[in-house]
C-alpha cells in the first residue's frame, strides 16, 4: 500500500511517498529526481513515520540539493552522431560514426565504432548501440556473478538467474524465494568494482533476506571496502547515466 504524506518541519514542508510493507526497519530514500521514498511495516504508528521523516529534514534537505545540482550536468539524450560520450565499466567512450555496406558496433577502448549503412538513420543506430551495451550487459554480469558465486556455493545457495532491466531506484533486487537477481542495465556504466559490490550485496541476500546486522556483517566480511565501493556508485552515477 502507497500514500502520499505531508510534513511540516519548522519553515520546511517535506512531501514524501510512503510504502506499507514486510520491513524491519523504517526505510528512506532519496530519488535522483529529488522525491522522497519511505517504506515501513503496516505496525508502525503513523504518527513515528511522521517524525522519523521530520528528524531527517537536514538529511533530506542537503541530498535534494546535491541531486539538483548533479542533475545540471546531466547529459542531452543521444542523438548517436560522432564525438558523443559513452561510458562502459566506468570509462569514457567517444562515438564515431562512420558508413559503411554493413551494420557493426565495436569498440577498443578509447572509441565506439558504429558502422551503419544510413549514418542518418536514428532508429538504426540507437537499436545498434542498445544492442551492443545489452549484449555487454550480459557477458559482464553473468562472469562476476560466476565470481562472486563460489563463496554462496558453501552456503548451499543455488546459482541464481540473472535478469536485466532499466531501473530507476535501485541499482540491484533480488528475489530469494525463486532463486533471481535482477540488475540495473546502467550498472554497466560504473566501475567493475561497484559492479561487483552491488552483485555481492544482492547475494549476501540470499542468507540474510534482511538489511539486519547479520547482513552488513556478512557482506562486510565479504567484501570490507563495500562501503567506499557504494560512494563512488552512488555519488558519481549522475555523470554516468
Amino acid at each position: 500500500m502507497i500514500s502520499k504524506r505531508t510534513v511540516v518541519q519548522e519553515n520546511s514542508v517535506i512531501r514524501y511517498e510512503l510504502e506499507r510493507k514486510s520491513v524491519k526497519n523504517l526505510n528512506l530514500r532519496i530519488r535522483k529526481d529529488g522525491t522522497v521514498y519511505v517504506s515501513a511495516a503496516p505496525s508502525v504508528p503513523q504518527a513515528r513515520i511522521d517524525a522519523f521523516v521530520a528528524s531527517k529534514a537536514n538529511y533530506i534537505e542537503n541530498a535534494q540539493k546535491k541531486f539538483a545540482e548533479m542533475a545540471q550536468y546531466a547529459p542531452e539524450p543521444k542523438q548517436f552522431v560522432s564525438g558523443e560520450t559513452f561510458y562502459l565499466l566506468g570509462r569514457s567512450l567517444q562515438l564515431n560514426v562512420q558508413q559503411s555496406n554493413k551494420d557493426k558496433v565495436t569498440s577498443d577502448g578509447i572509441y565506439l565504432m558504429l558502422e551503419v549503412t544510413d549514418p542518418s538513420n536514428f532508429a538504426k543506430k540507437q537499436k545498434l548501440i542498445k544492442q551492443y551495451f545489452d549484449a555487454r550487459c550480459c557477458a559482464v554480469f553473468e562472469e562476476i556473478m560466476l565470481e562472486i558465486y563460489p563463496v554462496f556455493q558453501k552456503y548451499g545457495v543455488a546459482i541464481p538467474k540473472l535478469r536485466i532491466r532499466e531501473m530507476q531506484t535501485r541499482w540491484g533486487s533480488c528475489l530469494t524465494q525463486k532463486g533471481i537477481i535482477t540488475l540495473n542495465k546502467h550498472l554497466l556504466e560504473a566501475p567493475r568494482s561497484c559492479i561487483e559490490y552491488v552483485v555481492m550485496h544482492e547475494f549476501c541476500h540470499f542468507i540474510h533476506p534482511n538489511h539486519s546486522k547479520h547482513f552488513y556483517a556478512l557482506l562486510t566480511t565479504l567484501m570490507p571496502d563495500w562501503k567506499e565501493r557504494k560512494t563512488v556508485l552512488n555519488y558519481s552515477a549522475a555523470f554516468w547515466l
